[in-house]
């Protein structure tokens, strides 16, 4: 059973500041590429930001010096630190993982439930 769960989503004020963790479970976590994903109202979901099994992170422009994405694969759990929220950044957050499968080119991608990030003006 593979279980993704996130915790620390709510309601904060612009320029407020929100620590997102998510769990994981049923899965090899130190192979895995992690990621956070968001979905606002009327929006495609999007990536937000990544870290691969190496410690490589990547994020969207828009929040580049905002938000920093981190593992830790002794709790098996990635987090994303956001600060200077702006209303802009509402949406649900999803957490995401990710392998390349071992026979083929295919890749195996897990979701988690999903937890509301709502920033007010």
């Amino acid at each position: 059973q593979v279980q993704l769960v996130e915790s620390g989503g709510g309601l904060v004020q612009a320029g407020g500041s929100l620590r997102l963790s998510c769990a994981a479970s049923g899965i090899i976590f130190s192979i895995h590429d992690m990621g956070w994903y968001r979905q606002a109202p009327g929006k495609q979901r999007e990536l937000v930001a990544v870290i691969s099994s190496g410690g490589t992170t990547n994020y969207q422009d828009s929040v580049k010096g905002r938000f920093t994405i981190s593992r830790d694969n002794a709790k098996n759990t990635v987090d994303l630190q956001m600060n200077s929220l702006k209303p802009e950044d509402t949406a649900i957050y999803y957490c995401n993982a990710r392998r390349y499968r071992s026979v083929g080119p295919g890749v195996m991608i897990y979701w988690g439930q999903g937890t509301q990030v709502t920033v007010s003006s």
